[in-house]
């Protein structure tokens, strides 16, 4: 901890609504110039609390404490504007004492991000629009910054922009957000509202798995000192972490195969000739481009554009908004036409696309009849017959969200009912534009577990990096005036190759506030593991299988109800030596992965 005290803080904080507490007596501060973030699922009470602290809403119980002279900004999640009112009069709310329109500080900051002041606020696109709250919330230059999903809706440029900002600046800064990779550039601490309490640790994002795993640690200790019977909530604790690892070990492995595949095919290959091709025997081909143009005027969004795309292919589409991105999906698709060049498909796609706009949701049906239609209860998933509130559970639906209208749902609850759906139907190319927008991290991870056993092709546009480096095995990046290049890997190995290019350019020009030289000298570069990385990724998967061995013998004896009244002795050994094995487990797991990455990382080079 900085040993500064508090300029905003919670104390003995308690919010409740509908007779539920959503947290009760917890304590938050925030000291000059801290970087904070914080997590928890949708629904945990992120919004309200970070409500409470900008004094938007009162607290049930506890008080709120704010230095004299202190000016704290918040930014919503959906900043709210009056139908008729500009960019400009707009920021200028962000004023104290507010100002015109035409304030010259309200001016000013529309000028450094890039905004037009006299533009109207209901004309501006998702992208657009979160730039112009970030310009009011600060605008003032205030002492505390409360960001509520600041980077929903924008592009990497942005987003790297908005992290050097925060980096530069001297205000205390709270962030709730599902980019891991954005909290890990930004926060310095965490907060973790979890079932209605609020824990805290002096650790950035970054060391957000190791403490997980030190709470799950303790709290199963705990559990089975006071009952061997609660194997039920181990399980629970355990399979947030442990089993992702798991699973993330087996990615690594599938990633890296993807990934050497799509570089050996990665070799350059008139009018625009659209055409269906039958596919090949084993039915691999799913879109062969040679050569593609595109122009809007003036403006080019592909230039010679060529690539072939194989059944189970995993491609990002990344780039700046606006850059082209949803373009040349639509020409992937078939849904837009080249100026020129060629395009062919295999047969027999069955494309299934999610729509950043969400526009097929109706708000007033319920997500049950959206699912069966127009009646019923049983959605088919898979060939096979689902009772529609089993299928929802698996979205992380209650039966009461089921059964209340869409218009009531949050933007991520909204957004994960849409893909419930685009998951139900049989489909052999799946195309996402900006799937994770307002989903969080319980969701992100659910999503990458579902995208990870998709047996089809998937096309993704994202701005989250984590979740693309998770996920692709190559990227398309779209990088303006009709430039567009294929690389193996994810967003990291991107960023790696051209950082490695003579002369690289951006993906695009961020805000011109934010731009600020970020360079560092880079260190020498590696091209494989040392003997001692290497040596012990040999060894480990023996390791974890030996203690996984070494666990369920434990677990088993342990489950024998009786051990504790008949050897107590045996019992708190086998406890000790059971919390041990599974740490010894999780590290060499974690230690496996992180090799894994690097290996993969220096093959790409």
């Amino acid at each position: 901890m900085s040993g500064r005290p508090p300029i905003l803080s919670l104390r003995g904080a308690s919010v409740t609504f509908g007779g539920r507490p959503t947290f009760a007596d917890i304590e938050i501060g925030l000291a000059p110039g801290e970087k904070a973030c914080l997590i928890g699922r949708n629904g945990s009470g992120k919004s309200t609390l970070m409500k409470a602290l900008a004094g938007l809403i009162d607290v049930d119980a506890g008080e709120r404490f704010v230095q004299p002279g202190t000016r704290a900004a918040y930014l919503p999640q959906d900043p709210p504007f009056a139908p008729d009112e500009t960019v400009g009069g707009f920021i200028a709310r962000g004023l104290l004492p507010q100002g015109a329109a035409d304030d010259h500080r309200a001016l000013k900051a529309a000028d450094l991000w890039d905004l037009d002041a006299c533009a109207a606020m209901a004309t501006l696109s998702g992208g657009t629009l979160r730039r112009a709250a970030l310009a009011q919330a600060t605008v003032d230059d205030p002492d505390v910054l409360l960001l509520d999903e600041p980077t929903n809706h924008l592009d990497l440029p942005t987003i790297a922009s908005i992290e050097r900002m925060i980096a530069d600046s001297r205000a205390a800064v709270l962030t709730v957000s599902h980019d891991r990779a954005f909290l890990k550039a930004t926060s310095q601490r965490m907060y973790w509202l979890d079932r209605g309490g609020l824990r805290r640790t002096d650790r950035g994002f970054a060391a957000f798995d190791d403490w997980a795993d030190e709470i799950a640690d303790a709290e199963a200790a705990e559990a089975r000192r006071m009952s061997v019977q609660i194997k039920a909530e181990e399980r629970y604790m355990e399979r947030g972490v442990t089993a992702r690892r798991r699973r993330n070990m087996r990615r690594v492995e599938r990633l890296d195969a993807l990934r050497t595949a799509r570089a050996e095919r990665l070799k350059p290959t008139g009018r625009a000739q659209a055409s269906a091709a039958a596919a090949d025997p084993s039915g691999r081909l799913v879109v062969e481009a040679e050569k593609l143009t595109k122009r809007y005027g003036e403006r080019v969004i592909l230039d010679g554009f060529s690539t072939r795309i194989l059944r189970g292919d995993r491609i990002a589409l990344i780039g700046a908004n606006g850059a082209g991105k949803t373009t040349l999906l639509n020409i992937l698709l078939g849904v837009d036409r080249p100026d020129s060049g060629k395009l062919r498909q295999g047969l027999n796609l069955e494309i299934a696309r999610f729509d950043q706009t969400k526009a097929q949701l109706d708000p007033g049906m319920t997500p049950w009849r959206f699912l069966c239609g127009a009646g019923g209860d049983h959605i088919e998933v898979a060939g096979g017959k689902t009772h529609v509130m089993g299928y929802l559970r698996r979205f992380l639906f209650e039966e009461r969200q089921a059964r209340q209208p869409i218009g009531a749902l949050s933007g991520g609850e909204r957004s994960r009912l849409l893909l419930a759906k685009l998951l139900a139907r049989p489909s052999n190319l799946l195309a996402l534009d900006e799937p994770t927008n307002d989903l969080d991290m319980d969701t992100l991870d659910l999503l990458e577990d579902l995208l990870s056993d998709y047996p089809g092709t998937l096309l993704l546009v994202s701005h989250d990096r984590d979740f693309v480096d998770r996920l692709v095995g190559s990227v398309i990046a779209v990088e303006g005036d009709g430039r567009v290049a294929e690389y193996v890997g994810g967003f990291s190995d991107y960023q790696r190759a051209r950082a490695d290019e003579p002369d690289p350019t951006p993906l695009a020009a961020a805000p011109r506030a934010l731009k600020k030289s970020s360079e560092r000298p880079r260190a020498p570069r590696k091209d494989k593991l040392s003997f001692g990385e290497q040596r012990d990724l040999d060894r480990l998967p023996g390791k974890v299988d030996a203690l996984e061995a070494e666990i369920a013998t434990l677990n088993a004896k342990l489950a024998d109800a009786d051990l504790y009244l008949r050897a107590p002795a045996d019992f708190e050994a086998a406890t000790r030596r059971l919390g041990a094995a599974e740490a010894e487990k999780d590290a060499a797991e974690t230690r496996w992965l992180e090799l894994e990455e690097k290996r993969a990382a220096l093959a790409s080079r």
